[in-house]
């Protein structure tokens, strides 16, 4: 950077990550995450600032943060990288710092150099033992291969006379893949006596060019030098990650196109926006709101039924359910003809010969008509539901304007309404035709008891033994000593119902026939999450095994409608409550004479001939009823009329008012849609064609793993035994500064020169020497760092 802004002293100084991002530029100047709009000009100032808000966080008594600084300089003297600056290591707290200090510095610096991306600068200084380095010893741990990983030597002005640390940085002792850059900065009497960065970097150069043991290698050491192995390092990581780079952009960029299409031709000063932007939602609504309902939707719902789908269940599926469980109710039936047989012969008496009135065939028939208007009514009000659902899925897309969204929804489903209005007096208008006229000429009507029977045979068999439905069912009232609940593969044919183990149905568990078989709802358990429903055998007769009812259980209620459903069109009908039987214990209960028991069975089939041939039409009518006068009359409505209704409503402008969010949003992916474009631009216009140098062979760093547990000697003191630290520079070492290009090939290793092992054990006296001892350069030497 060329300028004095890091702050400088003894101890702990950096207390926070300082992420450092150099950015080349015409004019020279620094910026503050934190301080956005105010450019520093005065490096200075720079420093006070870092100081100001490193004690803002973490206070003015040595306390330390995770929470980084991030500090952005431009200037022509740098190349395009990015730095960070990371607290040395502290074994000892001191001031506000936490007990465990050096733990959380620890966990610090991993957080940022376990990054891939990361270039790893192990910063060392060179009169200290090189093999007890903390930065080395955390660059191992993230980085085993050694490619981010560069050594860095500083102070080496600062070694005793006649020492130098020549082989590290040939990196022939204590070898790194990518070696050690040494440099040379100032000292705190030169920062004191306020001496020039460009001054230092020309004392640096003279440095390296004079001294013996460096002289050779002064174009591979200094600062300058370690920048441009830096920015070299940058180079390669963009040209490595190129490819992948560019096809993550154009995958964001395929992601969000279909978004902006809609946003591209965006004109706000267009006076006609508005109008194109109104008449295009309402096509769209109108477009989503019939491939809903008719089917083949570009949004298919995989969750739930809906739409049309659901209508079509509610049409074949559950208006048909509602009517069966309305038509059998055999014993209050079979009452209420009796009742009306006394009550049309009043006083008189009856003869035996006369014969059975057909006042009581109309009165009952006509009963039973009426009563088919609670579920014709339901399906009606399930249908309206349905659309009005069906209608908020598809206001859903006009979200880019509120007011459009409300208006639109609030319209329709207003003009739903109506519509139910006037579907619902036309199906009570088509059940009251049915009353008012009772058709016994019609062709399959019958006129005597036992027609029904016969019919009833000859339908049966005419269906045939087909597979109605197939599906998972757990068996819900098996014992737990008996193996408990368990989930089959159920067969539902029009004559039995049978299960299986899986549902490649080839291990067969049971088959029951559906003879005299009927269903009823079983109340939920309050531990059960299962809908269960029953069937039992209207003979009182054992059902399976020695069970009388056969519960089975669904995940679902609209799973267990689907069953009967299906139950009921094999022949298997609902169950009525059998509290309406026993009714006060009146002379009601009282027996028939054979003669009215025989008007009373004749009555009895011709009520169900003629309720059958009601029933077919019903349920062919009721359906089309409602597809006419209510799902075909708002596809129309929205169609010709919805236009013409949000004209009237409000005024354009306020309908078409864009909210907030959407409006930020769109600008958002416009600025997205449009860098993601000049990023690939970009990378397009780069050269592939980047000089790079392969990786360099890996080296033996085993010494790094036996620094643990025997640190060897410093290389710096191969020269001297005596090593005396100066005091003239503080001794804490600097934890690794990580730059944020990841590895690229700088230049390769010297071979590793053969070290010879550990020492073994001496012999006992009375042991004879197998060999010579293995015995180090200089065994006079005394330990590191230890005057003599």
């Amino acid at each position: 950077v060329s300028r004095d802004f890091l702050p400088r002293g003894s101890g702990i100084v950096t207390r926070r990550p300082l992420v450092l991002q150099l950015i080349t530029a015409k004019t020279e100047y620094a910026e503050f995450l934190h301080c956005k709009g105010r450019k520093f000009t005065d490096f200075d100032e720079v420093r006070q600032e870092i100081e100001v808000e490193t004690d803002r966080i973490t206070g003015v008594n040595k306390g330390i943060s995770s929470i980084p600084i991030n500090l952005r300089i431009y200037s022509p003297h740098v190349l395009s990288l990015t730095l960070i600056d990371l607290p040395g290591i502290t074994k000892v707290p001191v001031g506000d710092q936490p007990p465990d200090i050096e733990q959380q510095i620890r966990d610090m610096i991993m957080q940022f150099i376990s990054r891939e991306n990361c270039l790893i600068l192990a910063v060392t200084p060179a009169n200290t033992d090189l093999a007890n380095s903390d930065a080395l010893k955390l660059a191992k741990e993230v980085d085993p291969q050694g490619l981010r990983t560069i050594g860095v030597i500083t102070k080496l002005d600062l070694m005793d006379e006649g020492t130098d640390a020549r082989e590290i940085l040939e990196n022939k002792l204590l070898p790194l893949r990518r070696g050690y850059i040494g440099v040379v900065n100032r000292s705190q009497k030169d920062i004191d006596g306020k001496k020039d960065i460009k001054a230092a970097l020309l004392a640096e150069r003279k440095f390296f060019l004079s001294h013996p043991a460096y002289r050779h290698m002064a174009d591979r050491m200094g600062t300058p030098y370690l920048q441009k192995v830096l920015n070299q390092q940058l180079t390669n990581h963009i040209r490595d990650t190129l490819p992948a780079f560019r096809s993550k952009l154009q995958s964001q960029l395929l992601s969000i196109e279909h978004e902006v299409e809609v946003y591209k031709n965006f004109r706000p000063e267009d006076p006609t926006r508005k109008t194109k932007a109104l008449l295009q939602m309402v096509q769209q609504f109108s477009v989503d709101f019939e491939k809903r309902i008719e089917g083949s939707g570009d949004q298919v719902d995989t969750l739930e039924l809906s739409g049309g789908a659901k209508i079509n269940r509610i049409f074949h599926e559950r208006f048909p359910f509602e009517l069966v469980k309305m038509e059998f109710n055999e014993k209050e039936l079979r009452r209420e003809i009796s009742y009306a047989i006394k009550n049309i012969h009043g006083i008189r008496q009856v003869l035996p010969c006369l014969f059975t009135p057909d006042m009581a065939f109309e009165a009952i028939v006509k009963k039973q008509i009426v009563k088919l208007k609670g579920p014709c009514l339901k399906s009606v009000d399930l249908v309206m539901q349905e659309l009005i659902n069906t209608v908020k899925k598809c206001t859903k897309k006009l979200a880019t304007y509120p007011r459009l969204c409300e208006e639109t929804e609030r319209i329709v489903a207003g003009y739903i309404r109506e519509r139910e209005e006037k579907t619902k007096d036309q199906v009570l208008l088509l059940i009251d035709i049915q009353v008012s006229y009772i058709n016994t000429n019609h062709e399959d009507f019958i006129g005597f008891a036992n027609a029904q029977q016969r019919s009833s045979q000859v339908n049966k068999s005419a269906v045939g033994n087909q597979v109605i439905r197939k599906g998972w069912l757990t068996i819900n009232n098996i014992g737990i000593m008996k193996g408990g609940s368990k989930e089959y593969w159920f067969v539902l044919t029009a004559e039995s119902l049978s299960w299986y183990k899986d549902d490649e149905e080839k291990e067969k568990k049971y088959m029951l026939p559906l003879d005299n078989l009927k269903v009823r709802d079983v109340e939920k358990s309050f531990m059960s999450s299962k809908h269960i429903f029953a069937l039992f055998n209207t003979e009182q007769r054992n059902v399976y095994k020695d069970y009388r009812f056969l519960e089975l259980a669904c995940d679902s209620q609209e799973e267990v409608d689907s069953w009967k459903a299906s139950l009921l069109r094999a022949g298997v009908y609902p169950d009525k409550s059998s509290t309406e039987n026993d009714e006060n214990g009146q002379a009601d209960n009282f027996s028939m004479d054979p003669q009215l028991e025989r008007q009373v069975e004749t009555i009895r089939n011709l009520v169900d001939s003629y309720m059958s041939i009601i029933n077919k039409c019903i349920r062919d009518l009721i359906p089309k009823t409602i597809m006419h006068l209510m799902i075909n009359n708002v596809k129309e409505f929205i169609n010709a009329e919805l236009l013409a209704h949000l004209y009237s409503s409000e005024d354009q402008n306020t309908l078409m008012e864009e909210s907030a969010e959407q409006a930020q949003r769109r600008d958002e992916m416009l600025r997205m849609y449009q860098a993601l474009k000049e990023a690939l631009a970009i990378i397009g216009d780069i050269s592939t064609s980047t000089v790079s140098t392969p990786a360099p062979p890996p080296v033996d760093d085993s010494w790094l793993q036996q620094a643990r547990r025997s640190p060897p000697p410093s290389p710096s003191t191969q020269r001297r035994p005596t090593l005396n630290n100066p005091p003239t520079r503080p001794l804490s070492g600097r934890g690794p500064a990580p730059a944020i290009p990841s590895p690229g090939p700088q230049s390769g290793a010297p071979p590793v020169p053969f070290r010879p092992g550990p020492l073994p054990p001496f012999p006992s006296g009375g042991e004879a020497l197998g060999g010579p001892p293995q015995v180090p350069s200089r065994p006079t030497r005394a330990p590191p760092s230890v005057p003599r």
